[in-house]
């Protein structure tokens, strides 16, 4: 497709019919309601906190399912906390979910690669065999490879399902450019030497804000697993997050996102991408700390 985040807008309206429920655990991704409300569906949004490392417990996901529920959209690596589940963590959602089998789960797995975790990356429909068919999953080449642009996503999924996601497809972007499709095997079968190196890069940069982050008074920031985003809390900042951010771009000339972009319950959070040099981030980490002596 047209991009992975097409891949899922065009799953949600195969699946989605009018008044359908979409669980959404926030913080998430800041497109994933508007995917549900295209598809006339309505967001089901689960809170979850600093103390689940930002990530859906199996209580509250069955807490959350009625009989309207049809689609759990599931993002690890996480945009914007880099949260990641694990297997044992994926298996306990999957549990729940065999009692409905009406459920789809939309897993976005964008950010595959990028992953530092004790155990290694593991999938939903890895962790689940026997849900293979509850399982949508969502995957791309622009994240891990850098290929930004080039506008190729794919999903795996059930043969029935892919059949009507493959209609909405061709009518509304027709088809991927054929110069992407070639690049995209040759990233997919490749040598990783070059990913392995960026994944790397990443990790040091990570390492490198963390510590920046923590040494700014009333800012605290727990380490990510993956993706190439932390989620700082600055809840002990007397200003709230909308009003942080501009204030971080006018004085101190530093982008970020207020955490309210990816669900209300992001107040209090701040999102910045270390999708740059140590160099820079460094400047940033003191550009920032300046600004906030002064308020």
């Amino acid at each position: 497709s047209c991009g992975a985040k097409h891949t899922l807008v065009n799953a949600c309206m195969a699946i989605l019919s009018h008044g359908d429920e979409a669980i959404i655990p926030a913080p998430y991704w800041v497109s994933y309601p508007d995917m549900v409300r295209v598809a006339e569906g309505k967001p089901v949004i689960i809170e979850t906190g600093i103390d689940s490392d930002f990530k859906v417990t199996p209580q509250q996901l069955e807490a959350a399912i009625t009989d309207k529920t049809r689609v759990l959209f599931l993002n690890s690596p996480s945009n914007p906390s880099g949260s990641c589940y694990s297997r044992e963590e994926l298996v306990a959602l999957g549990e729940v979910l065999k009692s409905h089998p009406q459920i789809v789960v939309l897993a976005d797995d964008i950010y595959e690669h990028i992953h530092w975790a004790a155990t290694p990356f593991c999938s939903m429909a890895t962790a689940c065999p026997d849900l293979i068919d509850q399982v949508v999953t969502i995957n791309g080449v622009s994240k891990c490879y850098a290929m930004t642009g080039w506008r190729l996503g794919f999903g795996v999924m059930r043969e029935d399902l892919a059949k009507k996601v493959e209609q909405l497809m061709i009518n509304s972007n027709s088809c991927t450019a054929t110069f992407s499709q070639y690049a995209a095997v040759e990233a997919l079968k490749g040598p990783t030497d070059e990913v392995d190196a960026m994944v790397e890069t990443f990790r040091k940069r990570r390492d490198f804000i963390v510590a920046g982050l923590n040494e700014i008074p009333d800012v605290s920031c727990i380490t990510p697993k993956g993706a190439f985003y932390v989620f700082p809390n600055v809840k002990k900042i007397k200003m709230s997050t909308q009003e942080l951010e501009h204030y971080l771009l006018n004085e101190a000339g530093v982008a970020i996102l207020s955490g309210t972009a990816f669900g209300k319950y992001g107040n209090g959070y701040l999102r910045f991408s270390y999708a740059n040099s140590i160099k820079n981030i460094g400047k940033a980490l003191e550009r920032m700390k300046d600004a906030l002596e002064r308020i």
